[in-house]
């Protein structure tokens, strides 16, 4: 087999399901595109920059540094510096897209946990989905899973304080505390009423793949995110599969929110020609875009038999790789449908200890089907209830099995 391409340490474009784990999710090497910059010292005599009035800015800035007092004698008080990150945030909030946000010092902080992949939390991933803070993907063998969280529950409530309008990072920021001490989660799950789950925090250890040959010669690949190592584990369980000597794999993408861009085009380059388009990178707007291609390795002939399962929990890379793979008519599509988050981020350094995370672009399958446009169908639908969970009845990958041994040869 060939060499795993490596270059995405160097270089790299995040695809976020926006979020944090709580997933990751996550798992990404931060590049920062180079350009010229104009540089411009704005004081407080400068009231006008390109025609834009900035008066009332430092009108404000100067009364409340006048005149407000705070609500108690005890309370911290910003400093001019913390005044300023306030301020970036709500330019951010002002372009109305829950996935670009600025990161302060602290917040920062908290992603560069995600990357490494591990961190105190409870083990989800979280988003907002129409305009709600909700579960993208809870992790296995963590304590969001253990307490029964699931992937599409809303969160109205972390604690005492509401989630309404309450971005992705403040969330994050919320849920995660001090190892062995409990957060409380107020949750809707479809049409029921609120419910309350408490649950304690650990040192969350982001799981990369797992594989298991089943007794009837069904090989799968479960695989949790696209995270830095994810390539090589992945590039490992093809070798398993084909050690295996069985034609019937599925690839299991259920719960995962997404990650890393170029581990996606590098796994469907397993299962693709060289030159087939993975996902298009569509910056419409900008007069600019760009495709990606499969690598191709390529190593397998016409005699596979694959599944991919999907559900509500399936983001972003995860929907780049089942796209690209079932529309090309590698795999069908068996689940649920997909979380649609394909949207494009990417990270910038402003200053040594804080960074911007910004919407530059939207995905779009080889078809040209916008992964944000509610995500992708899968061509057989099979739920999964409370009570299969209950039960540990799995139907999808019971349904993935037999359309894989009624497969003719």
């Amino acid at each position: 087999m060939p060499p795993p391409d490596c270059s995405y340490f160097f270089k790299t474009k995040i695809i976020w399901v926006v979020v944090g784990l709580v997933v990751l999710s996550l798992t990404f090497n931060l590049g920062v595109k180079s350009g010229k910059t104009k540089q411009v010292q704005l004081t407080e005599t400068s009231l006008t920059l390109n025609g834009v009035d900035f008066s009332p800015f430092w009108k404000t800035w100067s009364i409340l540094n006048e005149r407000f007092v705070q609500a108690s004698t005890t309370a911290a008080t910003s400093t001019d510096q913390e005044k300023v990150w306030g301020a970036i945030e709500g330019l951010t909030a002002a372009f109305g897209d829950p996935y670009t946000v600025f990161l302060p010092p602290e917040e920062k902080s908290l992603f560069e946990d995600d990357i490494r992949g591990t961190f105190g939390g409870v083990g989800m991933e979280i988003g907002i989905k129409d305009n709600v803070l909700t579960v993208i993907a809870p992790l296995p063998n963590t304590p969001a899973t253990r307490a029964g969280i699931r992937a599409g529950d809303k969160i109205i409530k972390i604690n005492d304080t509401l989630t309404a309008d309450l971005p992705t990072d403040e969330g994050v920021k919320r849920i995660r505390g001090e190892v062995g001490t409990a957060v409380r989660l107020t949750l809707i799950r479809g049409d029921s009423a609120p419910f309350e789950i408490e649950v304690v925090r650990e040192v969350i250890n982001v799981p990369i793949i797992n594989t298991k040959l089943l007794p009837n010669k069904v090989f799968v690949i479960t695989l949790y995110n696209f995270s830095a190592p994810s390539t090589n584990a992945f590039r490992q369980a093809v070798r398993e599969f084909v050690n295996a000597k069985t034609d019937k794999l599925v690839i299991d993408l259920r719960n995962n929110p997404g990650g890393y861009l170029e581990a996606a085009v590098d796994m469907a380059s397993w299962f693709l020609p060289q030159g087939k388009v993975v996902v298009v990178e569509d910056r419409r707007g900008h007069g600019e875009g760009q495709v990606y291609r499969s690598k191709g390795y390529n190593i397998f002939n016409d005699k596979l038999k694959m599944v991919i399962l999907v559900n509500r929990g399936s983001a972003s890379a995860a929907e780049i790789l089942a796209g690209a793979l079932s529309e090309y008519g590698q795999g069908i599509l068996v689940g649920e449908k997909t979380f649609g988050k394909g949207s494009v981020q990417e990270v910038i350094s402003i200053t040594s200890d804080t960074s911007l995370k910004i919407t530059i672009a939207r995905w779009l399958t080889p078809n040209g089907v916008s992964l944000s446009a509610g995500g992708l169908v899968p061509s057989v639908k099979v739920s999964l209830t409370d009570d299969d969970i209950k039960a540990g009845r799995d139907p999808q990958l019971d349904k993935a099995v037999e359309i894989l041994l009624n497969m003719k040869d």
